[in-house]
């Protein structure tokens, strides 16, 4: 009796402890981004320090996501190919697999991956620079942190989760291609143009919108969870994790709200 009263306070102790951490969190993000937001319209502006981050960001984390993408697309075709072909719908692949890549998977998956390199990269270096007082440094030059530290990764990350979620798009749809015509017999004439023909326009923009919500949060994610970093080397460890388990938590979360929103808007 005495072990299963000690399991439900300590289970009641972590509830609060995550709730506690929430609101924190959720308290924390929105002051960084109002700061942000106000110190986005002071001058200077380092132009140079946002193409920095969007190649460091962005293009060096193409390779992660296009992977990811021709993984996806030719899983997708097999899986469906296989299971359709029983009830002989095997022709209908082209159509699922582009349609699921452009609207759900070839954005969720793409962010994640990118929440997994970029959210825990960004964590830890500006964890490193807070433990060793770089940024108080920063600050005693007469600069603002926020400006060189947090402003261009949040808009780098805006700016290159749309542009590799459209190439990911590409790479998962060919790749569903290339299995169809080598496993299912799908010619690729076929799958084109019925790949093609079952998306609309409002499916790839659906799709884009998201990233752009995906992005900011991974950026802000890890720019709160490095900004407030403290206890040396373990508490970057900590906020790294927390970074990456947290921007991906919500990712998820965003996806279905915003899923939702959308199908309301288009049947008005």
């Amino acid at each position: 009796m005495e072990k299963a009263r000690k399991f439900i306070f300590l289970g009641y102790e972590r509830s609060l402890f995550i709730f506690v951490d929430s609101l924190d969190f959720i308290g924390g993000s929105f002051n960084l981004l109002y700061a942000s937001i106000c110190a986005l319209g002071r001058r200077p502006f380092y132009f140079r320090l946002l193409v920095e981050q969007c190649y460091l960001l962005g293009v060096k984390s193409s390779s992660i996501v296009f992977i990811t993408a021709l993984s996806t697309g030719m899983v997708m075709s097999l899986q469906f190919g296989y299971g359709l072909e029983r009830f002989g719908g095997k022709l209908y692949v082209p159509k699922v697999v582009g349609l699921s890549i452009m609207r759900e998977l070839g954005p969720v998956l793409s962010c994640l991956m990118i929440a997994g390199r970029v959210g825990s990269g960004i964590a830890a270096e500006l964890g490193s620079m807070n433990v060793t007082q770089q940024i108080d440094a920063i600050r005693a030059l007469g600069t603002d942190p926020l400006k060189r530290l947090v402003i261009p990764r949040l808009l780098a990350l805006i700016i290159m989760t749309p542009l590799l979620t459209v190439f990911a798009d590409l790479v998962g749809i060919f790749g569903g291609m290339f299995i169809s015509n080598a496993e299912l017999f799908i010619h690729p004439d076929f799958y084109y143009h019925e790949a093609v023909m079952a998306l609309k326009t409002s499916d790839f923009l659906v799709g884009i919108f998201k990233t752009i919500f995906f992005g900011f949060l991974i950026a802000l994610t890890g720019c709160y969870y490095g900004m407030k970093t403290q206890g040396g080397t373990q508490g970057v460890g900590q906020s790294t994790t927390r970074a990456v388990v947290t921007s991906s938590v919500l990712i998820v979360i965003m996806d279905f709200v915003l899923t939702k929103l959308f199908w309301i808007f288009e049947k008005h």
